[in-house]
């Protein structure tokens, strides 16, 4: 839990990984050139003061992780999101038993959600179906943009993919996390287009789809997306750390997501090790949006910040919230009727 000025924030973070990038791990150069990205992703957007090597950068462990999430970070529940990036790491980039391991380490307060790929086509699905009951998942995290033999990217709607996704359906898996982002080399940046997720909304309700990184740089194309489809959300990951780097850029970015989907739908992340949370909370609680930009933008709330910072995302994952940290309106509920709202007036 976060506390400032008498206010209490139940803080869920919704992006988190333990990876492994060091240079035993990487199967080929694109193995190097991804860690790097991300690390000069790290440098570029971070206080000079929480900014790591790079030998630790590569790989953290398990009591690094617990100290920036737990101790440190405030963290009162974190998400897994699992990257593989089987062509380009011997082992995976991510360390998925690791992760589970901490998971049953911390009952309560870690979600594991796994990744697939379509493209492994039936034995994938069966691959699901065991992956679904053995870490009883919630969730899934997809990279459209994930290079497999020959093919660099696959679209949400390809027909494997939307079998995936009636297989999620039955399996109860409803929260389908998406990299819909900035590129990350060696992957293509077109992969990363966020128009399929227009269609999966549509046709598969019972799914509630959370665009990761909020489709930057193609934030416009994104609202007007989850603004339609009351079943598409927000993650802040990426985008949250401009806060410190480009404090108006970060405004309008959060301005544009308040008015057009509405405070229910905004998930906080840190991606976690690219930014440790410690500094984005702290940040982000004490954020606002500045004079001259709120003729445009709406001065943002506590109220706001606690749905966004965990509220939110408690909502999605049946999180149990202490009664003194709940809000009288519960999250969740009234950004789908807002973004309803907005769906109607749009199309009229």
């Amino acid at each position: 839990m976060y506390q400032k000025d008498g206010q209490k924030y139940f803080i869920v973070d919704g992006h988190v990984h333990v990876w492994d990038a060091r240079e035993s791990n990487q199967k080929n150069v694109h193995g190097k050139q991804f860690i790097d990205c991300f690390y000069d992703y790290h440098k570029n957007l971070s206080p000079e003061e929480v900014m790591w090597d790079y030998d630790t950068y590569t790989y953290y462990g398990s009591e690094r992780f617990e100290r920036d999430i737990f101790v440190e970070g405030y963290v009162d529940h974190a998400v897994f999101q699992a990257t593989l990036l089987s062509d380009f790491y011997h082992n995976g980039f991510g360390r998925t038993d690791e992760a589970l391991a901490l998971v049953a380490k911390h009952p309560g307060k870690l979600t594991y959600n796994h990744a697939y790929d379509p493209r492994h086509e039936e034995a994938g699905l069966e691959q699901l179906r065991k992956d679904a009951d053995r870490m009883n998942l919630q969730g899934v995290k997809l990279y459209t943009a994930e290079w497999h033999g020959d093919s660099r990217g696959y679209k949400l709607d390809d027909p494997w993919s939307r079998r995936y996704l009636e297989e999620c359906i039955e399996l109860g898996i409803k929260n389908i996390h998406v990299h819909k982002g900035p590129t990350i080399r060696p992957l293509d940046r077109d992969a990363f287009d966020v128009s399929d997720i227009d269609k999966v909304a549509t046709d598969y309700l019972d799914l509630r789809f959370v665009v990761e990184h909020v489709g930057l740089p193609r934030l416009e194309d994104f609202c007007w997306i989850a603004t339609q489809e009351s079943n598409v959300y927000g993650g802040l990951a990426v985008a949250l750390p401009f806060i410190h780097t480009r404090p108006r850029y970060f405004a309008q970015i959060i301005g544009e997501l308040l008015y057009w989907i509405g405070e229910d739908k905004i998930l906080f992340g840190s991606d976690y090790a690219l930014w440790t949370p410690k500094w984005l909370i702290e940040k982000f609680v004490d954020f606002q949006i500045p004079e001259d930009m709120q003729g445009e933008y709406a001065p943002i709330t506590v109220e706001q910040k606690k749905k966004i910072l965990g509220l939110n995302a408690a909502a999605l994952y049946d999180i149990d919230v202490p009664a003194n940290l709940r809000l009288a309106e519960p999250a969740g509920q009234e950004g789908v009727e807002v973004a309803a709202g907005a769906r109607e007036t749009v199309s009229s």
